[in-house]
């Protein structure tokens, strides 16, 4: 495993981040769960994401449980803080100060833990002053409870105000947690250049697009029995968009370049999005053990140029780069 700095910080994280957004208290039982977390820590993998929201706070409980006994000071453990948790009142949501404040003490609780190394607003909350919402965090660092703060798929603009925020009120921005894949590039175009000039580095999810650059997903053909494309609990609605047969076609032009780095597939897309330099880690997701091992053989790989560009011709059209993407992944109102 191989370790990079976060933002313009003195914290680094591993390269390959394990997390449990569609896995833990949902689609995986509890002891498959733990089984792919001590698989992670067997691999080196030190970088911990979850969320208060992932399973209506149950994935933070799992994770608390799986790391229980590990040395602390080892790990660097990240959670979230905006989607709707509990009863889904009318303040169990958003980026308030209330919601803030009382969320970080309960994702404490469930992590077992006194302190997160990094807490991220999970969203941009377009109904909270931007002002309330950076004192909160500034307050929750200044308590001890959290180390580091960051966000995820916040816009350029938006990483630049919260950016000149946290400077004033005496703490960092150092993180976005956006997704990123060989066929989502969306964050290239505005949010990459201007993190690299705040010092904000990237934890990129779906760095294998859900599954699809694994190349599983033939087409034309019935889709794989227990997979992510056939899941009804949530998984098979963030896999649709790439569900076409332009894309399946596309993707599994990249066979022979994984043949060629005698990478897997996976490792191939894992490896790709850590050839941005302002990524500093991938988050993978498991089921089993064994694909947090697959997944991990991509940490340290670099991809000759004239492959990246071999990648990038047998995608073509088939990538999504539209920067207006990430204005569109946060909620213009609550969810309650």
């Amino acid at each position: 495993m191989e370790y990079r700095y976060l933002g313009d910080s003195g914290l680094k994280v591993s390269e390959i981040t394990y997390g449990n957004w569609l896995t833990h208290a949902s689609q995986v039982e509890n002891d498959a769960a733990i089984a792919c977390v001590r698989a992670a820590l067997d691999v080196g993998i030190s970088t911990f994401d979850t969320a208060d929201v992932y399973a209506n706070t149950g994935a933070e409980t799992v994770l608390g449980e799986a790391l229980k006994g590990e040395r602390r000071q080892s790990l660097e453990i990240a959670t979230k803080v905006f989607g709707p948790t509990g009863p889904k009142g009318h303040n169990d949501t958003g980026l308030s100060r209330k919601h803030i404040l009382e969320s970080i003490d309960g994702s404490l609780e469930r992590l077992q833990t006194d302190y997160v190394d990094l807490y991220q607003a999970h969203r941009y909350d377009h109904e909270t002053p931007l002002e309330e919402t950076m004192q909160a965090f500034a307050d929750v660092v200044r308590q001890g409870k959290v180390l580091y703060v960051g966000v995820s798929e916040w816009t350029a603009e938006q990483l630049r105000a919260g950016h000149a925020l946290a400077k004033d009120l005496g703490f960092q921005l150092i993180s976005n947690q956006p997704q990123y894949s060989a066929l989502w590039r969306v964050i290239e175009g505005e949010v990459v250049p201007t993190s690299e000039e705040l010092g904000i580095s990237q934890i990129v999810w779906s760095p294998i697009a859900q599954g699809v650059l694994t190349g599983k997903y033939q087409p034309g053909q019935p889709l794989p029995e227990g997979s992510r494309a056939t899941d009804d609990k949530g998984g098979a609605k963030m896999i649709e968009r790439f569900m076409n047969d332009e894309v399946l076609t596309a993707v599994q032009e990249l066979k022979p370049i994984a043949d060629e780095l005698s990478l897997s597939m996976a490792q191939l897309a894992v490896a790709w999005v850590l050839q941005n330099q302002n990524v500093a880690s991938a988050i993978i997701g498991a089921s089993r053990p064994e694909q947090v091992h697959d997944n991990a053989g991509a940490a340290g790989v670099t991809i000759p140029a004239e492959l990246m560009s071999r990648i990038d011709d047998a995608l073509g059209s088939v990538v999504e780069r539209d920067p207006a993407k990430t204005n569109d992944s946060s909620p213009k109102t609550r969810e309650a």
